[in-house]
C-alpha cells in the first residue's frame, strides 16, 4: 500500500471514529430539548443515551470477529452505511419510540465498523513508529469527539433542532465511505473461525438486564421482583458467559488475553476512565442547565476546554510514557481525571463559567494522559495477528464502562435526590444532593485505576505467544 492510501485509510478512520464517539455524548446537552418536546422522564433520557451503547458494547466483540471472517474492509463500510441511514432517522424521529429504535440501529452500525479501527492501523501500518503516530491520531480524535460531543449537541440544538445533532453524521458518513471504498485495502484473518453464538447471546443478556435494572430501579422498586430478577438474571449470565468462553474453541473473547498483566491492567484501566468520563458528560450537562441556568450553548461551551486539553494532551502522552513509563503516565492522569470529578461536584448552585474551568481542564489533561497510552499498552503486548482481537476487547470495554457511568451514576443520583425531596427539599437541591454524592462515588471507584496502573503497566514487552495458546496469525491483505 502507497504512503497515500495508507494516511487517506487513517483520515477514514479517523472520521468513521469521530462520528461514532461523538454519538455517545453528543446526545447530552440537547437532553432538556429533548425532553421538552418528547415529554420524556428521566429514565426515558437514559434509555436515549444507554440504547446507543448498550447495542455498541454488547455487539462490539462480534463485531470484530466479523470484520476478521469476512473482511475488515467490508464490514467497517457496511456499519458505516447503517450508522449513516440510522442518523438520518433519528434526525426526523418524532416519538421515543422512533429515537430509540434508531439510537439502536446507530449502535448496530457502530459496532460493525468500531471494532477493527486498531487491527485497520495495525495492518496499515506495519513500522512501529509510524503505528504509534497513527495510533497517537486515533486517540486524539477520540478525545476530541468524546469532548466536543456536548458542544456540539448544545450549539446546534439552540441554533436548529435537537434533530441535527444526528443528521449533521449524514454528510460526513457519505465522505468516509467514499474515502474508505477508494483508499482501503482489504484484510481478513487467514483461518476462518466460527461465530461463537452462546457467547453472543450470554453477554448480550448479562449487559441488558444489567441496565435494566439500573435504569429502572428507582421507579420499579429495587427490591421489587423485577429488578431483583434482572440482576440475578445479569449475575447468571455473566457467569455462563465466562464459562462458555473458557471452554469454547473459537470463544468471542479469548481470557487467556487477560493473563498478560499489563493487557488486564491497561483494560481495567480504560473501563474505570470510561466510567468517569460518561458519569461527568451526562449528568454535568444536565447540571449546567438545570441547576446553574446555562443555555444549551454555554453548557457546551464550557467542555470545550476539557476538549481542548484532551486533544492537545494525548499526542504528549505517548512521550511521557516512553520517558516516565506507562504506569506513571496513567497514573498521573487517572489522578487528575479523580481531581476533576472532585472539583466540579462542589461548584454548588451559583456556580459560573471561571468556577467550572479547573475541574475541566484537569479532567480533560488526565484522559489525554490515559487515553493513548492505554490504547498503545493494550495493542502493544500482544502479538501482530492479536491485533483485532485487542482492539475489539478494548473498545467493548470502554462502551461498557460508560454503559456503567450513566446507570451506576445515575442509580445514585436518582436514588439521593428522591430522599432528599422526601425531605423537603427543593427540586433543584435534590438535583444537586444527589449529583455531588454521584460524583464523589464516581471519583472514589476511577481513582481504584491508580495503584492498579502503577502495578500492571510496568512492562510494555510484546508478548510472542499468548501463554497455553497459538498465536494467530497475521492479518491477510485481499486485493
Amino acid at each position: 500500500m502507497t504512503s497515500r492510501r495508507r494516511w487517506w485509510t487513517l483520515v477514514g478512520v479517523a472520521l468513521a471514529t469521530f462520528m461514532t464517539f461523538l454519538d455517545n455524548n453528543v446526545v447530552n446537552v440537547a437532553l432538556p430539548s429533548i425532553q421538552r418536546d418528547l415529554h420524556l422522564s428521566i429514565s426515558g433520557l437514559e434509555w436515549i443515551v444507554s440504547s446507543y451503547i448498550l447495542v455498541f458494547s454488547g455487539l462490539m466483540l462480534v463485531g470484530g470477529r466479523l470484520a476478521d471472517v469476512f473482511g475488515r474492509r467490508r464490514l467497517f463500510i457496511a456499519g458505516i452505511t447503517l450508522f449513516t441511514g440510522a442518523s438520518l432517522v433519528a434526525g426526523l424521529a418524532s416519538s421515543e419510540g422512533i429515537l430509540v429504535l434508531a439510537r439502536v440501529l446507530q449502535g448496530v452500525g457502530a459496532a460493525a465498523s468500531m471494532p477493527s479501527t486498531l487491527a485497520i492501523i495495525s495492518s496499515t501500518f506495519p513500522d512501529p513508529k509510524e503505528r504509534s503516530r497513527a495510533v497517537g491520531v486515533w486517540s486524539a480524535v477520540s478525545a476530541l469527539a468524546l469532548a466536543l460531543g456536548p458542544f456540539t449537541g448544545g450549539f446546534v440544538s439552540q441554533r436548529w433542532d435537537w434533530g441535527w445533532i444526528f443528521l449533521i453524521n449524514v454528510p460526513v458518513g457519505v465522505v468516509t465511505i467514499a474515502i474508505m471504498m477508494l483508499a482501503m485495502r482489504e484484510s481478513r484473518e487467514a483461518v476462518r473461525r466460527r461465530l461463537d453464538l452462546p457467547g453472543l447471546v450470554t453477554s448480550a443478556v448479562t449487559l441488558f438486564a444489567l441496565t435494566f435494572a439500573l435504569i429502572e430501579g428507582h421507579d420499579r422498586g429495587w427490591t421489587s421482583a423485577v429488578i431483583l430478577g434482572s440482576f440475578a438474571l445479569a449475575a447468571v449470565a455473566g457467569a455462563a458467559f465466562v464459562l462458555i468462553e473458557r471452554r469454547s474453541a473459537d470463544p468471542m473473547v479469548d481470557l487467556s488475553m487477560f493473563r498478560i498483566k499489563a493487557f488486564s491492567g491497561g483494560t481495567g484501566a480504560m473501563i474505570l476512565w470510561g466510567f468517569g468520563v460518561m458519569g461527568v458528560y451526562f449528568f454535568t450537562a444536565m447540571y449546567l442547565q438545570n441547576v446553574l441556568g446555562f443555555s444549551p450553548t454555554e453548557a457546551g461551551a464550557a467542555f470545550v476546554p476539557m476538549a481542548l486539553m484532551m486533544a492537545a494532551t494525548a499526542p504528549v502522552a505517548g512521550v511521557l510514557a516512553r520517558r516516565l513509563g506507562t504506569h506513571v503516565t496513567v497514573a498521573i492522569g487517572l489522578s487528575l481525571n479523580v481531581v476533576g470529578l472532585v472539583l466540579v461536584s462542589f461548584v454548588g448552585e451559583h456556580g459560573h463559567f471561571m468556577d467550572l474551568m479547573p475541574a475541566f481542564v484537569a479532567f480533560g489533561v488526565g484522559s489525554g494522559l490515559t487515553m493513548m497510552p492505554l490504547n498503545d499498552t493494550i495493542i502493544g503486548v500482544l502479538p501482530p495477528g492479536r491485533a483485532g482481537a485487542a482492539s475489539a476487547v478494548m473498545n467493548a470495554a470502554r462502551e461498557v464502562s460508560g454503559l456503567l457511568g450513566v446507570t451506576i451514576v445515575g442509580a445514585i443520583l436518582t436514588s439521593r435526590q428522591s430522599a432528599v425531596l422526601r425531605g423537603g427539599a427543593t427540586p433543584i437541591h435534590a438535583f444537586l444532593s444527589g449529583y455531588q454524592l454521584a460524583l464523589l462515588i464516581a471519583s472514589a471507584i476511577v481513582f481504584i485505576g491508580v495503584p492498579l496502573s502503577l502495578y500492571t503497566l510496568r512492562t510494555q514487552r510484546r508478548t510472542p505467544v499468548l501463554p497455553e495458546t497459538s498465536p494467530e496469525p497475521e492479518p491477510v491483505p485481499v486485493g
